[in-house]
């Protein structure tokens, strides 16, 4: 019996979700194995590179896009993107198993809204219509209005890490996550133009020599790279049961709106799909700010405490005490007698 696309499609959509949740675990716990040793990522240390734990999760989270980017070949957006949720979900119970990480009920509130939310919005989103050659995409990224939307996203992007980051990147995960999400937006457009290379190239009409090609695949590999540097601060800085749902409603959120300005998509819809469309996004907008106020950030060390990991656990010794740290709770804190 043949597999139809769509199945194909789901099955790979659910294999991303699966590889996607669990890689924020191990990269979570590669950056608290890491933090112990160096300076955490939250403060521009890169030791985590040196962890074997966040490596392993980096191809978890890699083999879990590319399972993504082949599921869109298969079946539409509509039936895929929703899937995405499904990381969330996982990452939330592994994290509650594994790191020890809680969220309150409002903060399950909020994730929920965010869910739901996001699920409105891509069900009720256009219909994405793809182009079928590497220059047609070209004329459509280089149209006034896509090109207004570069622009303002870039000097955002530009604003968040020239101002924003070194005053509120520590306190405010929408700081982390807002430059993830802005630059993700070019990624998606410059991977669908990369994919429509790779198929044409496969058919026997080459795209290597066209300059298009290695522009878009430039862009992706520098917006890729910005967005795993920003999304490994956002974890070793902020609850990963927080980070996963916010990440993912602002991701799917920019995606949209950059591939209805570039595709045009929005034009013919309906009056209820766009009012639809607006009560998802207002529906996200609530469960971001719910899970944002009722998030738990993990305790930073102060300089000069001396901090190592074991097992599960980063312990410390600060001004004469013993602390064990636990994600974003102390478990245990007693006075060690020193002698002189």
């Amino acid at each position: 019996m043949a597999i139809s696309d769509n199945t194909r499609g789901l099955i790979l959509a659910i294999s991303s979700s699966l590889f996607i949740g669990t890689s924020f675990i191990l990269k979570k716990k590669g950056l608290k194995r890491a933090a112990a040793a160096g300076t955490r990522a939250g403060v521009g240390g890169y030791a985590y590179l040196l962890e074997p734990l966040w490596w392993t999760g980096m191809i978890s989270m890699i083999v879990g896009e590319v399972a993504n980017f082949v599921a869109y070949i298969y079946a539409p957006a509509v039936l895929v993107t929703p899937l995405g949720v499904l990381s969330i979900i996982i990452s939330a119970i592994l994290a509650h198993f594994l790191l020890k990480e809680r969220l309150q009920r409002l903060g399950v509130l909020g994730c929920i809204s965010c869910i739901v939310g996001s699920v409105v919005i891509v069900i009720h989103a256009p219909q994405e219509n793809m182009p079928a050659s590497l220059e047609e995409i070209w004329i459509l990224a280089t149209q006034p209005a896509f090109l207004a939307y570069v622009a303002a996203t870039l000097s955002m992007v530009l604003a968040l890490i020239l101002h924003f980051e070194p005053r509120y990147g520590q306190t405010n995960i929408l700081v982390y996550l807002g430059i993830c999400s802005l630059m993700g937006s070019f990624t998606i457009v410059s991977i669908k133009a990369i994919g429509i290379a790779i198929k044409l190239t496969l058919e026997g009409i080459s795209q290597v020599a066209y300059p298009p090609t290695w522009f878009f695949l430039s862009v992706a590999v520098i917006c890729v790279i910005t967005q795993l540097n920003y999304l490994n601060k956002a974890l070793d800085t902020f609850n990963t049961a927080i980070v996963s749902p916010i990440y993912y409603v602002m991701f799917t959120t920019m995606t949209i709106i950059a591939s209805a300005i570039m595709f045009k998509d929005w034009a013919g819809q309906s009056v209820s799909d766009i009012v639809s469309a607006i009560c998802g996004f207002i529906t996200v907008l609530s469960g971001t700010v719910m899970l944002h106020v009722t998030r738990e950030q993990e305790p930073v060390p102060l300089p000069g405490t001396v901090t190592w990991y074991d097992g599960d656990q980063i312990k410390a010794i600060e001004d004469g005490h013993y602390i064990m740290l636990h994600d974003s709770e102390y478990l245990d804190s007693y006075s060690v007698s020193t002698k002189n």
